[in-house]
């Protein structure tokens, strides 16, 4: 793991406005800078970046968060790729903690086999570039398939010599160790002897979201016998090739900004399609298309694309990935080419706007595409028709979006000139069928974990039969209560907004605390104090025992009460690092919001909280004030819910219900009063 240490000096070297600006174009906007969103196509900026809270917002897509958000969510770095970036960029050494030895050794490993990786990387474009037989055979092949030397360095296209051990022998030399590379796959291992694998092959390396090198695939240049063609590295621990897709680390940023990703077969049609012009584009690598790709794309657009040669072999795999891609709700549409044509072939003919004009026209919606194929198999045949109906309704079943159910259960009606009725029918038994395979599956699990959750305890001070807030707010019937659990929300919102601007800023507070007089007689007197804002909050939220009713926003209050209370000078990107990327996220709008901040309609709300440059003593006085006549009136709803359902013979418990209505009444009249409101 990477130390703290270097994590801190990361986030004290980096500056956000840097960072950011390399990739977007930013202009000054007051204190702040703005640009156009990289995650979306926009005319007008709704990016913004703070210099000052050292945080970003994309208003356009709702991303936002810290310096290493913005790589995790631009570049698709993990946490420790981002720190890394930016420790190469600022000059800064990476310490690494303390770990076990058998960490150590997995980490060792790793990282071993990824330095071999690269290694060969530039070893395979080398032999291209600067021996006599890779220009002369290689690169002649890469040049006849009509890639430019600007697209074969961009996809750091390479050879592999036609010598058993070239490749090798020359690791080795340079010190890399045989066990990496047969863990690898570059070397096979038999006995006494080792060998390349990929030797007499042109190289496609395979990269990973953030660009690290896990795999390689080789074109076989010579017709042999028994040897295959393409061939893909073996399965190692950095490399699993139903979880990669070809092109994803040159493909990513174009799939979010167009919002859209085209899917194909091979590597040549990626490259082809780049060349062209056209970048959000990836490969399965000839492989059947698996869900764990599927979901790789769905972290950078919910739409996807898949591009298939004209012929019957490829109409079958595109029926094959439809379901999978539909499994995991998302939106696909399919684009097929003529007979003859793939789609390395077809955009190589084609310039940019050509060929994106034909994807544009061409590309169906999956019930049309699966239609118009299967109905050539049916022709005139009733039971073949059938089924082919029955099999349009199971990829309509597939869909999680019950809305996305009723559209595509009536195109399907139109298309196969049947009645919605009838598909509706077949689409529930379908439902019913699949929900009755989960409660089984869900029943069996359960029978595994009833051990152990015979030996879970409860937490303490929680009552095992009391429902969890979440199902408490569902079950609300009451429109009014409703109501009153939204306000609670954006009151809730607006202590961690407080918290994170002025936590740390020292205030005069005036409190109300008990005192005698000359008479020796108790009486109210208002004290000034001084205390910072955290501790003002913290205090009265413990008076009144106050606990948050949002999950994520109690998470937010105690870390950043800890933070506030920990650390002499807070920091808000410091303090995001702290959190997982949705509660950063939550965090990067509230902030954001407070640029723009205005109340103007908090009293339709019933919030009332003082206008004009309101002071921040006003401020935290008027949202905690606020936030108690919230809960008081929760809980004179709860009480009067109650009553209403209590039996007639149950007269003293009503009393006694009714007593503690008219106390909370009176409570909210001191609150109300406090506000200078009426009830």
């Amino acid at each position: 793991m990477i130390a703290k240490e270097t994590i801190n000096a990361v986030y004290e070297a980096a500056r956000l406005e840097e960072v950011i600006g390399d990739y977007v174009q930013l202009k000054k906007a007051g204190s702040n800078f703005k640009g156009l969103s990289p995650f979306s196509d926009e005319k007008s900026p709704s990016f913004m970046v703070s210099p000052v809270k050292q945080i970003w917002k994309d208003f356009s897509s709702g991303k936002g968060g810290n310096v290493i958000a913005f790589l995790m969510e631009h570049e698709h770095y993990n946490y420790p790729e981002a720190i890394k970036h930016l420790a190469k960029r600022y000059g800064i050494e990476i310490q690494e903690t303390e770990q076990s030895d058998e960490q150590k050794q997995q980490a060792s490993e790793r990282e071993s086999m990824y330095l071999v990786s690269d290694y060969a990387n530039i070893y395979f474009q080398e032999q291209l570039h600067k021996t006599e037989t890779g220009k002369a055979i290689a690169l002649t092949y890469f040049k006849e398939r009509g890639f430019t030397i600007e697209t074969i360095e961009k996809f750091q296209l390479g050879y592999s010599p036609d010598a058993w051990d070239a490749f090798t022998k020359t690791a080795i030399s340079k010190g890399y160790l045989l066990k990496y590379l047969e863990s690898t796959g570059l070397s096979i291992v038999k006995e006494q002897k080792q060998f390349d694998r990929f030797k007499g092959r042109v190289m496609f390396p395979i990269h990973s979201m953030s660009g690290r090198v896990l795999g390689f695939g080789g074109r076989l240049l010579v017709n042999k016998a028994k040897a295959a063609k393409y061939l893909n590295s073996p399965e190692s621990d950095i490399y699993h090739k139903s979880k990669v897709l070809y092109g994803i680390y040159f493909a990513k940023q174009a799939i979010t900004k167009k919002n859209n990703c085209y899917l194909v077969e091979g590597y040549t049609d990626v490259i082809q399609f780049h060349q062209t012009g056209i970048t959000n584009v990836v490969s399965s690598s000839g492989t059947a298309l698996t869900s764990d790709q599927i979901r790789l794309i769905n972290r950078l657009s919910p739409n996807i694309t898949v591009l298939f040669d004209g012929d019957a072999a490829g109409m079958r795999a595109a029926i094959r990935g439809i379901d999978l891609i539909l499994e995991q709700g998302m939106n696909v549409r399919v684009c097929t080419f003529p007979d003859g044509e793939d789609p390395d072939s077809f955009a190589k003919k084609h310039t940019k706007e050509s060929l994106q004009a034909y994807l544009n026209e061409h590309q169906q919606d999956f019930i049309r595409f699966k239609a118009s194929l299967l109905q050539e198999e049916a022709a005139n045949d009733p039971i073949k028709k059938a089924e082919l109906i029955r099999n349009m309704v199971a990829s309509i079943a597939k869909i999680p979006d019950v809305i996305k159910h009723e559209v595509y259960v009536r195109e399907c009606a139109s298309i196969m000139q049947i009645s919605e009725g009838v598909l509706f029918t077949t689409l529930a038994q379908l439902l019913a069928a699949a929900e009755k395979e989960n409660i089984k599956k869900a029943k069996q699990q359960a029978a595994r974990d009833v051990s152990k959750l015979a030996k879970a305890k409860t937490p303490p001070g929680v009552d095992p039969n009391e429902p969890p807030m979440e199902v408490f707010l569902n079950n609300m019937e009451s429109a009014e209560t409703q109501t009153k659990v939204n306000v609670l929300f954006r009151l809730e919102r607006s202590i961690i907004g407080i918290l994170l601007l002025y936590g740390q800023e020292e205030e005069v507070f005036t409190e109300l605390i008990y005192q005698r007089n000359e008479d020796e007689e108790l009486e109210i007197v208002p004290v000034e104090q001084t205390k910072k804002v955290y501790q003002k909050i913290f205090l009265d939220l413990q008076m009144d025992e106050i606990e948050f009713t949002h999950p994520s926003f109690q998470k937010v209050y105690g870390i950043l009460i800890e933070s506030l209370n920990s650390e002499d000078q807070f920091r808000i990107d410091m303090f995001l690092q702290m959190l997982t990327p949705e509660l950063s996220s939550e965090i990067t709008d509230i902030l954001m919001e407070e640029e723009k901040y205005a109340l103007d309609d908090w009293e339709r709300n019933e919030i009332y909280v003082k206008q004009k440059k309101t002071s921040i003593v006003q401020y935290v006085n008027d949202v905690i004030l606020n936030l108690r006549r919230q809960l008081v009136d929760l809980k004179i709803l709860d009480l009067m819910n109650g009553i209403k359902n209590k039996t007639p013979d149950s007269k003293s418990d009503i009393q006694e219900d009714l007593s503690e209505v008219i106390e909370y009444q009176n409570l909210k009249r001191v609150i109300s009063e406090k506000l200078n409101r009426v009830i």
